[in-house]
């Protein structure tokens, strides 16, 4: 029974121990840094070392999408809508409202009013 409580006691030491040493020195390695300022903190490019390029991420995260291993809601892309065609010309907007049936055009404005 003493062992085991010497055995527990000495690994939440070295756990202490660890967290103690090691969460400093993670916090010197980040890009960003707390600081007093309006932000809140300072930013070091210098800190922030990357193998890919940017293109390389971006087709990483397309990928990731296309196989749904990463939603919309993860990422900084807009969604995706699909493409609405060729639009009207504003001659052929004014034309279809000047031939709208008084009906239509009550229905219209009910729908787009605010009553």
């Amino acid at each position: 029974m003493i062992q085991q409580r010497l055995s527990l006691s000495s690994m939440i030491a070295a756990a202490a121990a660890v967290a103690a040493l090691g969460l400093p020195g993670m916090v010197f390695a980040a890009y960003e840094h707390p600081a007093n300022n309006e932000k809140g903190v300072i930013v070091h490019p210098e800190h922030f070392k990357s193998d890919k390029t940017r293109a390389q991420v971006k087709a990483e995260a397309e990928a990731a999408m296309q196989q749904g291993r990463l939603s919309y809601g993860e990422s900084n892309y807009p969604i995706r809508t699909p493409d609405a065609g060729p639009g009207k010309t504003r001659e052929q907007v004014t034309n279809e409202l000047l031939s709208e049936s008084p009906a239509e055009r009550e229905a219209r404005l009910l729908l787009y009013s605010r009553g």
